[in-house]
């Protein structure tokens, strides 16, 4: 049985490589905006998760190794979130939430993802402020823990926090933004499979249209591409998901 009706199934694979092309190019997955098109297409909701655990592993994969070659990776400034958000994630992997609970609380997280893109929590760059490990310890436990929950990688949350408290630059962010996501990807995907469950096989043939978008993305991305009118376009079908699982 087929993921999204056959008759939407080209524009939802156009608009699948679009969401990682452009989440990757700002060092990112792409779990929300999957999350997003999944919600507008009416996938089940036993479907999305899993699968935006599983494109959200390549591509944020993809896009670490882009970004990791430019310099930008700095270890010390992701190893305090990655060692409390790893077990987090697990665990959040194997919790099954009530339909209601998953689609309030996606939808919250789908809001945050929106107002990133449209630049609410974006600053300019300054000087690096020295990192707080004990702070980043606790955010990387909850940041990971709701990331397993539901079905997102955290860079989504991760990314505002290291801007907003100078503690990484916007590159540097993207950077470390990507290797966490996949570190919790993994993780999510690991409880989730801990659970006896498993990935319906239709999610993988996802997986070469994403990753097509995602090589796009981090190549431009870190290479100082920017392109905001599209930026502005996915914010607004973020929205419009988040409005539907909500309400």
């Amino acid at each position: 049985m087929p993921i999204v009706n056959n008759d939407f199934l080209i524009l939802f694979c156009i608009l699948l490589a679009v969401v990682a092309f452009l989440y990757s190019s700002v060092g990112h997955g792409g779990a929300s905006g999957y999350l997003a098109l999944m919600a507008i297409f009416s996938v089940p909701m036993a479907v999305m998760k899993p699968s935006a655990l599983l494109l959200n592993l390549f591509v944020s994969g993809i896009s670490f190794f882009f970004y990791y070659k430019k310099d930008f990776f700095k270890p010390k400034l992701f190893y305090p979130f990655a060692i409390t958000s790893v077990p987090a994630a697990f665990i959040g992997g194997l919790i099954p939430l009530e339909n209601s609970f998953y689609k309030i609380a996606l939808g919250i997280v789908l809001i945050l993802a929106a107002l990133r893109m449209l630049g609410f929590f974006t600053r300019a760059e300054k000087e690096n402020i020295k990192i707080n490990i004990p702070l980043a310890l606790v955010m990387g436990f909850g940041i990971g823990l709701l990331s397993g929950m539901l079905g997102i990688g955290g860079g989504v949350i991760l990314s505002p926090i290291l801007l907003i408290l100078g503690w990484a630059t916007l590159k540097e962010t993207a950077s470390i933004s990507s290797l966490f996501i996949f570190v919790n990807s993994l993780a999510g995907l690991s409880g989730f499979f801990w659970g006896n469950k498993t990935i319906p096989m239709e999610s993988f043939y996802l997986v070469p249209i994403a990753v097509f978008g995602g090589i796009l993305g981090a190549y431009y991305g870190s290479g100082y591409f920017s392109n905001k009118v599209l930026k502005y376009v996915l914010a607004t079908v973020i929205l419009l998901a988040s409005a539907k699982l909500i309400f």
